[in-house]
């Protein structure tokens, strides 16, 4: 086919037919002066077959043919076009001798950045396309494209049930890249492909006929065994043509497991079974939960056919759960997220060939938000790895060796920080020194370094195999500092070891806390439950006119040891309960409580020390405190800061958000009981994906 008739083709042909008129004119005007390739209507063919709408043509002629956007289709079409470029640079990764050993990586990846489901169809119909045109060619780009077809868009079309098209892919890859054994296999089967069918379809009649006489409602479906499958189980198995009995396969499915065996008996009533040709995977399900009664009878014209047994709920787990036919075919580890995924698109291919479902469209871009992120090496090489993972679990995940030698990183070509999340798409360098010195802030609470817990395992056993001296004072080092912020640097370990699993000593608390094991935030938390868990009687009371008066109130504060005096806490910097903290005597007489190191308070109490009051804290009620949390700015971080907030057990009473050019800064005001739990929720922010401060504002 010449361009010219290639370009009348494309613009004629029944999916862009109905087109109002001015966007037909502005596809026209944008393809007047590109050139078309020849193969692009029979793609458009395979799309209409698929049940393709009107913007996935047009976004797969764009693609193809590398014409300009219109102006008017950038909205629409923008994530279509997109996923042919991310196809493109997944083909190119394939290309690269490091990376054509690892097609799977390159599947999840191309699965990842695939954010429109309809890229999925174009792809599978402009590669099928291509190859039917240039099957009887040898040269490089041919050699490749088979390649890539066999690697990655045959498996594929086999994951997400595209069978009309997977089959063909298969059968010309294998044409192009091994014609000898393609031409063996076909002369073979010494029938035509067509011939064939007419036998299954004989079958099928038959079957049906029979399954009717005796009362048995079942839907009956079947295929011929297309050449490469052909070859590939002889090889497989190591058998000899002869001894292959799936060439014609015929599947029934009814409605229950006891109709499954009475359809079974009808089929051997009505031809010969093949000995030593029945599985029972029913009563023996296989190891991946496949359930289904498999047999081999001589049909028509005694011909050998395959025939399947299954109930409706069978094949619905066969082909999109935990027994997917994909997965037992072709092996590999297993990958929920991407499983999960796999279902979804199949489920919404099916409807889109049904006439669309917008509400399934929307619950698919709800729910799937990916949990895995495929990062590439600088050779090409595909590193799969759980949302959040940085650049150090990018080290780890490829040697625990490099993980330790890691000194920075290089993301896309800019050296970025270590603690920076990655994304799906991103090539890492890892920047490595001549020595093993991991860090210990890479095992500090809230996973800023290291989201997975393969990758501070690792770092723990490094420091696990320091001296225990050492790995002690470093310890006692790290929670001395961390008590001593908050007033408590005085305060006894050994009441508060029984709440630590396997600590029996304050030495060993210490090593814990150096391993990155146990928090000192923890620690923190332990010491104030342990000291609200005393009796009641401790509690001192005042006596007043030979009466014992009650204790003092829970929310109250005792301030230069008397406790009637009116306080309230200062805005400017809003101390939370455990928070060291002094009074200011204001000229109303009431007491303004601050945090100690609160600049205004300590402007205040230079010019008037006399106003400075101590402050002790009694037993609370929560308290109202600000944050700001800056990060940057991505999709569903309002939904997960507000989840945070309420798993720490806190009340959210206010919640801002903006943006700009350097990000997201949220301000909101939470309600908290002490300061153990506002580190605790801080530690929890940090540790959100892109967020990089989480604290109280500046007073």
């Amino acid at each position: 086919m010449s361009t010219s008739s290639a370009a009348a083709a494309v613009l004629n042909h029944a999916l862009l037919a109905g087109l109002p008129a001015e966007r037909a004119q502005a596809l026209r005007a944008v393809l007047a002066d590109t050139v078309i390739p020849p193969w692009l209507p029979q793609a458009l063919d395979a799309l209409a077959a698929l049940g393709a709408d009107a913007d996935t043509a047009i976004a797969a002629v764009i693609g193809a043919s590398d014409a300009a956007l219109p102006e008017s289709e950038r909205a629409a079409l923008a994530e279509l076009i997109e996923g042919q470029s991310a196809e493109r640079q997944v083909l190119a990764l394939h290309g690269q001798s490091a990376s054509g050993s690892n097609p799977e990586g390159l599947r999840r990846l191309l699965l990842a950045m695939t954010r429109d489901l309809r890229v999925v169809p174009i792809l599978l119909a402009t590669r099928l396309a291509q190859l039917r045109f240039d099957a009887d060619r040898r040269d490089d780009a041919t050699l490749a494209l088979a390649r890539a077809v066999r690697d990655i868009h045959a498996p594929l079309a086999n994951r997400l049930g595209v069978w009309q098209l997977k089959w063909e892919l298969e059968d010309l890859a294998f044409r192009v890249l091994s014609p000898d054994d393609y031409r063996r296999v076909a002369g073979l089967v010494d029938e035509r492909r067509r011939e064939r069918e007419h036998d299954i379809n004989t079958a099928k009649k038959a079957l049906e006929t029979a399954l009717q006489e005796h009362a048995i409602t079942a839907t009956i479906s079947g295929r011929p065994k297309h050449i490469y499958s052909i070859w590939r189980k002889m090889e497989r198995k190591s058998l000899p043509f002869e001894a292959l009995h799936d060439l014609r396969a015929l599947r029934v499915m009814v409605d229950s497991v006891a109709d499954c065996y009475a359809a079974l008996g009808v089929a051997h009533a009505l031809w010969p079974p093949v000995p030593g040709e029945f599985d029972d995977y029913i009563a023996r399900p296989k190891h991946n939960d496949y359930r289904s009664l498999h047999t081999a009878v001589v049909g028509p014209a005694g011909k050998v056919f395959e025939i399947q047994f299954r109930t409706h709920e069978m094949h619905r787990s066969a082909e999109l759960g935990v027994a997917a036919h994909w997965r037992y075919k072709e092996g590999g580890p297993s990958d929920s997220a991407l499983e999960r995924r796999v279902v979804w698109m199949r489920q919404l291919l099916d409807v889109q060939t049904q006439g669309g479902d917008a509400s399934l469209a929307e619950e698919f871009d709800s729910e799937l938000v990916e949990d895995r992120i495929y990062a590439l090496t600088p050779r090409g090489e595909v590193v799969d790895l759980p949302t959040g993972s940085t650049p150090l679990d990018f080290a780890y995940r490829l040697h625990t060796e490099l993980g330790h030698r890691c000194r920075g990183a290089r993301v896309d070509g800019r050296i970025v920080p270590l603690d920076t999340p990655l994304a799906t798409g991103q090539r890492v360098e890892i920047i490595a020194g001549k020595e093993a010195s991991p860090r210990r802030d890479w095992l500090l609470p809230g996973g800023r370094y290291l989201a997975n817990a393969r990758s501070r395992d690792k770092v723990r056993a490094w420091f696990r195999k320091l001296d225990r001296t050492r790995n002690v004072q470093v310890g006692r080092e790290m929670l001395e500092r961390e008590l001593k912020r908050y007033g408590r640097a005085r305060s006894p370990l050994e009441p508060v070891l029984d709440r630590f699993q396997q600590v029996n000593s304050v030495d060993e608390l210490y090593m814990r806390v150096a391993l990155g094991e146990i928090g000192p935030t923890q620690v923190l938390r332990a010491i104030t439950d342990s000291e609200r868990s005393e009796p009641e009687d401790t509690e001192p009371t005042t006596i007043r006119s030979g009466r014992e008066t009650a204790p003092t109130p829970s929310n109250r504060l005792r301030i230069g040891g008397l406790e009637n005096l009116v306080s309230q806490i200062a805005r400017c910097c809003q101390p939370v309960p455990g928070e060291p903290a002094i009074g200011y005597l204001t000229r109303g007489h009431q007491v303004s409580v601050h945090r100690s190191d609160c600049p205004t308070l300590l402007r205040m109490a230079e010019r008037a020390p006399e106003r400075v009051v101590d402050v002790e804290w009694g037993r609370h009620e929560t308290q109202r405190v600000a944050l700001v949390v800056e990060g940057e700015d991505r999709p569903l971080l309002a939904r997960d800061i507000v989840n945070v907030v309420a798993q720490a057990g806190c009340a959210m009473d206010a919640l801002e958000m903006h943006t700009s050019k350097q990000g997201m800064q949220a301000r909101m005001q939470v309600r908290v009981r002490d300061v153990d739990q506002l580190a605790q929720l801080t530690d929890a922010l940090l540790a959100l994906r892109g967020v990089r401060a989480a604290r109280r504002p500046r007073s």
